[in-house]
């Protein structure tokens, strides 16, 4: 199971992610978390430096797909202002939020990385599809109890690990 709730990568944070890189690594999509990968937990909405990296990785050719397990209304508020196609209620770990997205880019799961902030949910999720896995250093300690309480558990997985400014 370790294997599994390995990623590929440990990134500071999503603007550690630069399209030259994703190329080397052959990836053509990105399956994006919104709390606390792109925004702090309670944050509702998305800002200019978001939009700005998203639109350069679509100027890239890098396409991109929201996936989060919040409600509807939730990723539909973030993702309006960021023009992005989104799956919410993705159930993850399980595997059809994650497929529908690469389906939706039009790409293999071999050329798609998930990237997020969670072991248990982004990482084992796209490890299990033989995806890309790029763990973002969560952004904000501000998290429900729950999430709290997975994080207990992923501490023996993340000790010694060196988090990347550049992929």
């Amino acid at each position: 199971m370790g294997h599994l709730l390995t990623p590929d990568a440990f990134l500071k944070s999503i603007y550690a992610i630069h399209p030259d890189g994703l190329r080397k690594l052959g990836i053509k999509g990105l399956i994006l978390d919104i709390d606390n990968t792109l925004v702090p937990t309670y944050t509702r909405d998305a800002d200019i430096k978001i939009k700005s990296f998203l639109e350069e990785l679509n100027k890239n050719g890098i396409k991109t797909v929201i996936v989060s397990n919040a409600k509807q209304a939730r990723v539909e508020q973030f993702c309006r202002y960021l023009n992005i196609d989104y799956i919410y209620k993705a159930r993850k770990p399980l595997s059809n939020g994650f497929l529908k997205a690469a389906g939706r880019m039009g790409l293999e799961p071999c050329h798609v990385a998930i990237v997020g902030d969670q072991l248990f949910t982004d990482i084992l999720g796209g490890n299990l599809l033989g995806m890309k896995t790029f763990l973002i250093k969560p952004i904000d300690d501000n998290e429900p109890f729950f999430i709290k309480f997975k994080r207990l558990f992923e501490k023996p997985f993340l000790r010694g690990r060196h988090y990347m400014d550049k992929l």
